[in-house]
């Protein structure tokens, strides 16, 4: 699990959102209130999908220009499936799996604690069948 992930709110824009995912090398960002109360989910995805998003049509730079004004909350999966610290990886698993997900928001007493990304789960795998 990612303790601490980085994080969007609502209104941050979709450009901002998506440069912070590219920056980091990250596919998802958890969605939190000021409060880091857990209130959606956004992917990389969700934001290439909401424009035309090729290198024929102008790439990036042309996606910037249609993505001026919209925010995360536009483009974000609200009540996103979530698990609790005290589940354990096995669980986190099946739900990934289950609901074909790739990452996993962990959430006590409302708050984000963390998230569990298919890569956490392959980790463990591998630790497991003590492969390096």
């Amino acid at each position: 699990m990612t303790q601490q992930p980085v994080t969007v709110t609502p209104d941050t824009s979709a450009v901002e959102a998506y440069e912070r995912m590219k920056s980091r090398n990250i596919h998802r960002l958890p969605v939190v209130e000021q409060d880091d109360r857990l209130v959606g989910i956004v992917t990389s995805s969700d934001i290439e999908g909401a424009v035309s998003f090729s290198e024929a049509t102008g790439g990036w730079s042309e996606a910037r220009f249609a993505l001026a004004g919209s925010t995360v909350s536009e483009m974000m999966t609200s009540k996103p499936i979530t698990i609790a610290p005290t589940n354990s990886m096995g669980q986190a698993a099946q739900l990934l799996l289950k609901h074909h997900l790739s990452g996993l928001p962990v959430v006590e007493d409302g708050k984000l604690v963390g998230i569990i990304s298919e890569t956490d789960v392959f980790r463990l795998v591998v630790a497991l069948c003590g492969e390096e």
